[in-house]
């Protein structure tokens, strides 16, 4: 039987549940939904929080920049990040492995095809790739988008079904209603343009995201033909009750 496959990317507030730590509880809860679904879906992980993970354990001192320091940071955060979803995902039997990527990895034909080439081989041998960006080369994703676009990108290339963005809330809201501070959730969206009007510029707390960068990571999937998910990821069993329509979230054709 083809599975579907599904891209599931995890920004920091996700991560952490908003605390300052990476919550072993919530990357348990995304393990026990991708084993109670394997049969039927593939998934392809993007994951932030290497920094917030290296946080748990350092403070640094430092005279360079704050890049710099960010650098450093994603460094020693990340074999950290990669031991405890190594672990958790491995009591449920599921074998995970690590992909470091740079948008500059995009940009070359041969490093595309290496990339999806690898990825495929992954899946195809049930081991579950967790992709970060290669943050002690590049700083993108530390200044700007959380993995968003990364995972968009990375959704093109290797030709998902279904691009899940988890973030901190209740998919994309209205304008309106939270200029009423009573959010009330877009179900579905069939026109960017129109969404781009609705959303709000405020950015997440932990994360370097916010809407604008999932639209814009979106916009990147829709023009493969992807459908993208904004999808509460706070909320345990979030990919099992979005896939059987039992939350509110945002569904992007």
């Amino acid at each position: 039987m083809n599975k579907k496959r599904i891209l599931l990317k995890i920004g920091t507030n996700t991560l952490t549940k908003e605390t300052d730590q990476i919550s072993r509880g919530k990357i348990e809860d995304i393990a026990r939904q991708i084993a109670a679904l394997k049969d039927e879906y593939e998934f392809i992980i993007v994951s932030s929080g290497a920094i917030a993970a290296a946080r748990q354990f350092v403070k640094l001192e430092h005279n360079g920049a704050e890049i710099n320091v960010k650098q450093a940071l994603a460094a020693i955060g990340q074999p950290h990040l990669m031991r405890i979803f190594q672990e958790n995902f491995r009591e449920l039997g599921l074998l995970t492995s690590q992909c470091l990527l740079s948008y500059s990895d995009f940009e070359k034909e041969a490093s595309r095809i290496n990339i999806c080439n690898t990825i495929n081989v992954l899946v195809s041998n049930n081991f579950i790739p967790i992709i970060n960006e290669n943050d002690t080369v590049a700083t993108d994703e530390i200044q700007f988008g959380d993995n968003d676009k990364l995972a968009a990108l990375t959704a093109a290339l290797v030709k998902v079904d279904l691009l899940i963005i988890a973030t901190n809330t209740d998919g994309i809201y209205t304008k309106e209603s939270i200029e009423k501070d009573s959010p009330e959730t877009i179900n579905t969206v069939t026109n960017l343009g129109e969404l781009q009007r609705e959303v709000s510029s405020i950015k997440s707390s932990k994360g370097t995201g916010g809407m604008q960068s999932k639209i814009e990571a979106a916009t990147i999937a829709n023009a493969a033909h992807i459908e993208t998910w904004i999808v509460n990821g706070l909320k345990d069993n979030f990919i099992v009750n979005a896939l059987n329509d039992k939350i509110n979230f945002t569904k992007i054709k």
